[in-house]
């Protein structure tokens, strides 16, 4: 197999029908790593929305125990890319998330907001950083595959075409984004996390790194001095080195799922996907969620 033929392939795929095929091609075999960063720093974006920023603050899930909320989002998101929407993991993945979200009072347009970050953030990655840019077969499977997540999820007013929901997104970053001190304690905490993957000399290089990746608007919202010039260009470029180093590459022979990614770190005995994530009551916090091994069971 040629560097291009899975494109090929996809374009003589319907992205209205095959949309999963579609984007299952594209995250597990074209750009796995980049889409994990591009949906890193996807969900990144939502804390600079005040709304969004402060209540993480508050379930003190990504300040007091960021390794397994970042273990259990990637799973649950993951398991559904894998398995589909009408399998039995999917569904059960589906329902975890709704569960969680329906103990908080979140607003439509926040949740509609954190959707198009999943859309549109791992494009805008991949025209920048992507061994090649995606194809409008992917976009509008993309679009079509988190719409479809968006339904399951009961969200309303969903965005239909990817220019939707860049639309939507540019707007509501441009009438929300702020400061908020929760919403720097989530940003501070998440930056120490993926600082804690490296060897610890590298901390603070890693933190470095990734500030020098964040847009303008996101440094004012945390606050955060602007990166300096040396330091952006060292980042963006080593990123553009490695994507044409990738270009290079023979094509993956295997699919590579997220749950086989070194950063997730809490489950190395296995797990059970009803019993990732959090319980929490609503009006509190959330408490520990029991790490399982066994293989998962039907949902009813």
């Amino acid at each position: 197999m040629k560097r291009y033929d899975r494109l090929k392939d996809i374009q003589r795929l319907d992205p209205d029908r095959d949309f999963l095929e579609i984007y299952r091609i594209t995250a597990t075999y074209e750009f796995p790593w980049d889409i994990t960063r591009a949906l890193e720093l996807a969900l990144y974006r939502t804390y600079a929305v005040p709304s969004i920023g402060r209540l993480l603050s508050e379930t003190a899930e990504l300040t007091s125990r960021s390794q397994k909320r970042y273990d259990d989002t990637a799973l649950l998101l993951d398991a559904v890319v894998e398995h589909g929407f009408d399998s039995v993991p999917g569904r059960t993945a589906i329902r975890r998330i709704n569960q969680m979200h329906r103990s908080y009072d979140i607003s439509n347009d926040d949740m509609r907001y954190v959707l198009c970050t999943f859309v549109v953030t791992p494009k805008r990655w991949l025209d920048t950083y992507g061994w090649r840019r995606l194809s409008g077969h992917e976009k509008a499977a993309c679009a079509a595959y988190y719409r479809t997540l968006g339904a399951h999820m009961g969200i309303q007013d969903l965005p239909h075409t990817y220019e939707d929901f860049e639309r939507t997104l540019d707007a509501y970053e441009k009438e929300h984004f702020g400061w908020d001190e929760g919403a720097r304690e989530v940003s501070d905490a998440t930056l120490a996390l993926m600082a804690s993957w490296y060897p610890r000399p590298l901390a603070r290089v890693v933190r470095g790194a990734s500030l020098a990746l964040l847009d303008d608007s996101l440094l004012r919202a945390f606050r955060y001095e602007r990166p300096g010039p040396v330091a952006r260009g060292l980042t963006r470029g080593a990123l553009r080195l490695r994507a044409r180093a990738v270009r290079l590459l023979p094509p993956r022979a295997t699919p590579h799922y997220a749950r086989e990614n070194p950063e997730i770190k809490g489950y190395r005995g296995g797990y059970e996907l009803s019993g990732l994530g959090t319980y929490p009551t609503p009006g509190t916090g959330g408490c520990p969620v029991r790490h399982l091994s066994r293989p998962e069971t039907p949902a009813e």
